[in-house]
């Protein structure tokens, strides 16, 4: 009894209570998601049944410490990698295109897989590996060694980021930009090579973002065209509305009719396509109003919050650099999906974490979750030691 009363102090409630909370949010606008008749499928049932899996996945991974997680972090990244690679050459009837992008195996009786999702976490496990050995073997930091980690670290990012943007991936691609650049704000690299490095990305994408607007043709051989469409649609979706800009007008359309407390559950009538997926925080907006809206991002906030705490409670840099790499990936994900339901950000496709419906999406999110569960549950405070142990 005194052993399953120890574990159960370990365990992390208050993550748990979050994610029920997320849980709920989730089937409460799917169910209404789904009404709107777009598809037929049963995506709440779908959704129960995906959160089942991925309470599995926590239930697993949590009996995995760092040293485990350390262990296996170059194969995860590999597998992560042959996963990629299979998706670029295997035949539609295996990966077939779906809007224009091959991200996804087809599982009989299950549906798709976008193996994507999983390489988001395997990536961070693998930079934090990367960004721990760095600091261990270099203890007196210079500009060289510091310069020496930021290649590393982006030399391991571009090989996948590389294998997504080849199918093409914009959204997932930009989630591992913003997990990098976490990795790179809390790695102790010296401002002498950030701020420059950090000047030439802003300068570089302002300059794409500038040729697109006013010479779009010098960059036609590069970009596809409905990337260009993405662009022009946030700026200007009412002349775009019949095409690229459908979405966001249905989007703004909805989430400015709920107003302060929206319709209530059900009685949402503006149609949202993919209501149920990437626009599900318009579902949201019109039903619950700007209250239930913020309501849904102060959960995100208390998630943040969450994983921030975590991450300075463990003295394990290899379990604070996991921390920071799931707080950027949620963070950015949380700030995009949301930003591009109300014309802040350019429509990527990126889902809401926890709330749209989506099996790959969740379990990956759920995998990332189960390791947060797992840092919390081998933590260990000594009374006459500032050390703190990681293993169990």
């Amino acid at each position: 009894m005194d052993k399953l009363t120890k574990n159960a102090d370990r365990f992390d409630w208050t993550l748990t209570l979050i994610l029920f909370m997320l849980f709920l949010v989730s089937c409460i606008s799917i169910y209404s998601a789904q009404s709107s008749g777009q598809y037929d499928g049963n995506f709440l049932k779908m959704q129960i049944f995906w959160y089942i899996v991925g309470s599995v996945i926590i239930s697993i991974t949590i009996f995995f410490d760092s040293y485990q997680l350390r262990k296996l972090a170059w194969y995860l990244y590999g597998l992560g990698l042959l996963l990629l690679i299979g998706i670029i050459l295997a035949p539609e009837t295996i990966a077939p295109i779906r809007n224009g992008a091959k991200s996804w195996y087809i599982i009989p009786n299950l549906g798709s897989i976008q193996p994507s999702e999983f390489v988001k976490t395997f990536l961070i496990i693998t930079l934090s590996l990367v960004a721990t050995k760095h600091q261990e073997t270099y203890l007196d930091k210079t500009v060289k060694t510091d310069f020496w980690l930021l290649l590393k670290l982006g030399v391991v990012t571009a090989v996948p980021l590389g294998l997504i943007m080849m199918q093409p991936d914009l959204g997932t691609s930009l989630v591992l930009i913003s997990i990098l650049v976490g990795f790179i704000l809390v790695s102790g690299i010296t401002w002498k090579i950030i701020f420059p490095v950090f000047l030439l990305g802003a300068s570089l994408a302002g300059s794409i973002l500038y040729l697109v607007i006013t010479k779009p043709e010098l960059l036609e051989k590069h970009v596809d065209t409905y990337q260009f469409n993405r662009i022009y649609s946030w700026l200007d979706p009412v002349n775009h509305q019949s095409n690229a800009g459908y979405h966001l007008m249905k989007s703004l359309s909805a989430i400015g009719s709920g107003m302060l407390t929206g319709k209530g559950l059900g009685n949402g009538e503006v149609y949202v396509p993919e209501g149920h997926t990437d626009f599900i925080f318009s579902v949201i907006g019109e039903e619950y109003g700007f209250v239930g809206g913020s309501i849904v991002i102060g959960l995100f906030f208390l998630l943040i919050y969450h994983l921030i705490k975590t991450a300075l409670d463990t003295n394990d840099p290899f379990n604070t650099y996991i921390c920071t790499g799931i707080i950027s990936m949620v963070t950015f994900h949380v700030f995009q999906n949301v930003g591009m339901t109300i014309q802040v950000l350019p429509i990527t496709g990126i889902p809401l974490p926890f709330i749209s419906y989506g099996g790959s999406s969740l379990m990956g999110n759920m995998f990332a979750m189960g390791i947060v569960y797992s840092i919390r549950y081998h933590h260990r405070n000594y009374m006459f030691s500032s050390d703190r142990s990681l293993s169990a």
